[in-house]
C-alpha cells in the first residue's frame, strides 16, 4: 500500500462531489492509501493570489506543513491544485525569504512551521503512472471503456517537475493511462490550453470563447467523451459548455467527466453513475 496525504482542493468536496466519491474506491484498488489532511485550507486557487501572492502562498504552506508533519507526500485529483502546490513549494525551496515569512504567519496562527524539503505533490495522474504502474492499472479494468476520448490536461500542472516524468510540453500520460484502460484516446491540439476558470466572473466572453475553443476541438478530434484532469477547468467545460457554444458560435456538446469518474467506471466502481453523467452532460451541451 502506497500512503499519500490527500488535498482534495477547492472543489472535490463542494461543487464536484462526485470526485470525492470516485478518488476513494479507485484509489483502494489500485494500492493506494489517502491519509487525511485534517484541517486543510484552500490553495488560494490562484484568485487570491491576483491580490495577494503572500496570503495565497501561507495558505498553501499551512497545507504543506499540516501533510509535512504527517510525514507522506501529497496526491491530487485537481491539475490547478498541483500546480498552486508545485508552484509554492518551488518558491519556498529557491526563496528563503518567502519561506521565513510563510513561517512567520504560520507559527503566529497555527504554531506549525514548514521545512519544505521534506515534501512532494503529485496529481493522481503522475502517481498511477509513474509510482503504481499502467500494467497494474489495466490489469484491474473490469470495464473497458471502448470509446474515443479526448484528454484535457489544462495549463496548471503542465511545467516540469510539476507533472512527474511526463512531457510539460506534449503530454501522453493521460493517453497512455486512458489506453490501459481500454480506451480510445484522440489527439487535439488544445488539451493544455487554458479555459480560464479563474476569470469566469470578470471576463466572462472571453473566457467562454477559451472554453469553446477546447470543446469544439476535442469534438472534431472525434472525441466522444472529454475527460478532465482539472476539477476547476471542469465546470467550464461540463456546465457552461452550452453557454460557450453560443457566445462563440461553435459546437461544444460533449459529455465530459472528470478524470476519477472515468478511472472508477473502469475499474468497476460507480457504473450506474457514469451513465446518468453522460446524460447530464449531453443534455447540457445540446
Amino acid at each position: 500500500m502506497v500512503k499519500y496525504s490527500y488535498y482534495p482542493g477547492n472543489v472535490a468536496r463542494q461543487s464536484s462531489r462526485e470526485v470525492e466519491d470516485t478518488i476513494q474506491p479507485l484509489c483502494k484498488t489500485l494500492g493506494i492509501e489517502l491519509i487525511e489532511i485534517v484541517g486543510y485550507n484552500s490553495d488560494g486557487g490562484n484568485i487570491i493570489k491576483q491580490g495577494n501572492r503572500e496570503l495565497q502562498l501561507a495558505l498553501n504552506a499551512r497545507n504543506l506543513a499540516l501533510a509535512e508533519k504527517k510525514g507522506h507526500d501529497i496526491i491530487t485529483a485537481c491539475a490547478s491544485a498541483q500546480g498552486i502546490l508545485h508552484e509554492s513549494l518551488d518558491t519556498f525551496q529557491n526563496d528563503e525569504i518567502a519561506l521565513a515569512s510563510a513561517n512567520r504567519v504560520l507559527e503566529k496562527t497555527t504554531g506549525l512551521t514548514l521545512n519544505a524539503s521534506e515534501i512532494s505533490s503529485s496529481h493522481l495522474l503522475h502517481v498511477l503512472v509513474d509510482e503504481i504502474g499502467l500494467d497494474k492499472v489495466e490489469a484491474a479494468v473490469v470495464n473497458p471503456l471502448d470509446l474515443d476520448i479526448a484528454c484535457y490536461y489544462g495549463p496548471h500542472m503542465q511545467r516540469k517537475g510539476a507533472c512527474g516524468g511526463d512531457d510539460a510540453w506534449n503530454p501522453t500520460y493521460m493517453e497512455q493511462l486512458i489506453t490501459a484502460l481500454g480506451g480510445r484516446p484522440v489527439e487535439y491540439k488544445t488539451k493544455t490550453s487554458s479555459v480560464g476558470n479563474p476569470s469566469l466572473l470578470s471576463l466572462g466572453d472571453t473566457v467562454m470563447k477559451m472554453t469553446a475553443r477546447v470543446l469544439n476541438d476535442a469534438k472534431k478530434a472525434g472525441g466522444q467523451v472529454l475527460v478532465s484532469a482539472c476539477t476547476q477547468s471542469h465546470s467550464n467545460l461540463d456546465s457552461y459548455q452550452g453557454k460557450a457554444g453560443r457566445v462563440a458560435n461553435k459546437d461544444t456538446s460533449i459529455p465530459v467527466v472528470n478524470l476519477t469518474e472515468i478511472i472508477a467506471f473502469a475499474l468497476g466502481h460507480f457504473t450506474d453513475r457514469f451513465a446518468q453523467l453522460r446524460t447530464r452532460a449531453i443534455l447540457i451541451g445540446s
